[in-house]
């Protein structure tokens, strides 16, 4: 079975989603007092259930689409290294030298598990 191109690009696009998410769930939890309230009106923590939902919608097209589960799932890994980045910009999270032979092993993994 082959992986369509389309549902690579959705899952590569639900990574970045997901990071994003990560991120509004760190920036918002920093914003936040303490109470319930302030975690039920704060628009970060809102915009990353946003970003998790379109996770979830992204999944769902993809694999309407068809392709492999092996192909897939790998790809959305890649979500470690957008987090990283977004940390490095966002608040100037140092990438190290053994942070980036891990993101090769996450982009050697995902290379192998589609062959």
């Amino acid at each position: 079975m082959t992986t369509p191109v389309m549902s690579i690009v959705m899952f590569l696009a639900a990574a970045l989603f997901g990071a994003l998410g990560q991120y509004l769930y760190k920036s918002g939890a920093d914003a936040a007092s303490g109470t319930i309230s302030s975690y039920i009106i704060n628009p970060r923590l809102l915009a990353g259930v946003v970003c998790y939902i379109a996770v979830m919608v992204l999944f769902v097209a993809a694999f309407k689409k068809g392709g492999s589960l092996t192909v897939l799932y790998p790809i959305y890994a890649s979500t470690f290294i957008w987090a990283a980045l977004i940390a490095l910009y966002a608040y100037g999270t140092p990438i190290k030298v053994l942070n980036i032979a891990g993101m090769a092993l996450l982009v050697g993994g995902m290379y192998l598990m589609g062959k």
